[in-house]
């Protein structure tokens, strides 16, 4: 029988959905969806198909929700099986915009708006145009957007006891970023006379730098406003004195060497383990490996820092974009009516409890406050897998949720990231350009990038990658994006 799968990306078992008996009838009541299940674990006795949060999805509206979670690391890889096979899902989720707009080119997903006219009066009420812009193609809706609950990510977190004990106040400019971290580098800010602190620690793929291209005016793999016309960040030359600051801090010893195999987990280890004195962390880290760091180390205080400012005056971080995953029905659904249904319902009278729980389990309301059981939060935090198929940006369910959750300034941090956001220019679909070029160019950045920090390449090589870039689909790409961009200005960019 049909069923209505989720295919989640978690660490379990991938199992194909049955094949339908020729002569059986699709069940208006089934659904099967393949989804993202973020690497949450399940509690004893549970998994993603029996669980209470599925069971409240699934008695509130009606639907029998079969879910499917493939392997994170090939995720995408089983998608495209699953597309390629003929028995496809009711629901696909994917984090991977490209990914969603190459098949609704090729005429794989079904558009919407019919059914979310009829089925979707929360989806359409509750997520917003610019989101609905992202999902269009031709001028139809081919996905349903899931938002970013924030508007950005990073920001900067150094060791005040290490300050305080070095002599040396918070750093605003990037001169006084550059001492501060290569003290904490050379100058044994722990106090144990062991040479075995990091100056400054970074991610994969370049990952928690953003603060120090926002210190040049750019931002990495985001279009930026120039002279009335759109520009990729990555190839402004701004770009390259970012590089080159970075490739200082590695030349002299100050950047952790292995930071291009840092995995979030090992920059969190890191952190905690009391080898890091500065980073852009997360705005989640502090109740995360800061907060581990704090544990460990009761001495240890922590606090935000102002974002560097550059030479020209410049600082801030990227933003995290109008939308954070995509939720396509394959041609080929059996239900795609109870698809809009059960996306329609997370949108809607059930998106508080997925948000934050069940009230007198995970929190509680005392004294007009809302306060948060740990334990029973972090038991049931696997309900993210469901609830982040249509996340929503709204900040008064946010606040409360973060201040229950204790005092680690989680909603002053995304304050402050919001008031200095760079925010990405582009805002359309994908191209048909980035579509077919933007794997390899990623690639590509990230590579040189990497190796003109490590002093692998001379920096000068970077107006070399520029010509790569333009010349292997990089122009191919500008132009679309500016003809979006004009037609945009004209009220008529999707």
């Amino acid at each position: 029988m049909s069923a209505f799968v989720i295919l989640l990306a978690s660490g379990c078992t991938f199992h194909a959905p049955a094949e339908a008996e020729p002569t059986e009838k699709p069940d208006a009541s089934r659904i099967s969806i393949v989804i993202n299940g973020l690497e949450l674990p399940f509690p004893d006795g549970m998994d993603e198909n029996h669980n209470p949060y599925l069971d409240y999805i699934e008695r509130e509206t009606g639907l029998d929700v079969v879910v499917q979670i493939p392997p994170p690391d090939t995720y995408e890889e089983k998608l495209n099986v699953i597309m390629a096979s003929g028995n496809r899902p009711d629901l696909i989720n994917t984090t991977n915009g490209i990914w969603m707009d190459n098949y609704a080119r090729q005429g794989a997903l079904l558009p919407l708006d019919d059914l979310l006219k009829q089925y979707g009066p929360n989806l359409l009420k509750n997520i917003p145009e610019e989101a609905w812009d992202r999902v269009r193609y031709q001028g139809k809706i081919y996905a349903v957007p899931s938002q970013y609950e924030t508007k950005g990510m990073e920001i900067v977190y150094a060791r005040k006891d290490w300050l305080d004990r070095l002599g040396l106040r918070p750093p605003v400019t990037l001169d006084e970023y550059y001492n501060v971290i290569r003290a904490f580098a050379m100058d044994d800010p722990d106090g144990n006379g062991i040479n075995d602190t990091y100056g400054l620690i970074l991610a994969d793929h370049l990952g928690r730098t953003a603060p120090f291209f926002g210190a040049f005016g750019t931002q990495l793999k985001q279009w930026i406003e120039r002279d009335g016309e759109l520009v990729y960040g990555s190839i402004l030359p701004e770009t390259k004195e970012a590089l080159a600051f970075l490739a200082r801090l590695y030349r002299e010893g100050l950047l952790d060497p292995m930071f291009p195999l840092n995995h979030t987990a090992n920059l969190g280890d890191k952190v905690a383990s009391g080898k890091v004195g500065l980073f852009s962390a997360t705005w989640y880290d502090t109740r995360n490996s800061i907060e581990v760091n704090r544990k460990r180390f009761p001495s240890a205080k922590w606090i935000p820092l102002e974002y560097p400012v550059g030479p020209k005056g410049h600082k801030g971080v990227y933003g995290t974009g109008p939308v954070r995953s995509y939720n396509v029905i394959p041609v080929g659904s059996q239900n795609p009516a109870g698809v809009i249904r059960f996306l329609d319902f997370m949108a809607g009278e059930g998106y508080t409890n997925l948000k934050l729980g069940f009230e007198n389990e995970v929190w509680s309301m005392k004294d007009g406050v809302m306060v948060t059981d740990f334990a029973q939060h972090n038991k049931h935090q696997y309900r993210g897998i469901y609830q982040s198929l249509v996340d929503l940006y709204k900040p008064d369910v946010i606040k409360r949720r973060l201040d229950s959750l204790g005092d680690f300034h989680l909603y002053e941090n995304l304050t402050i990231i919001e008031k200095n956001l760079i925010p990405n220019a582009f805002k359309g679909a994908p191209t048909p350009a980035m579509v077919k070029y933007s794997d390899k160019l990623q690639d590509l950045e990230e590579n040189v990038f990497v190796e003109l920090i490590l002093g692998q390449r001379p920096i000068d090589d970077f107006e070399e990658f520029v010509r790569q870039w333009k010349e292997q689909g990089g122009d191919e790409m500008t132009r679309e994006v500016n003809e979006w961009y004009r037609q945009s200005k004209k009220g008529t960019g999707h």
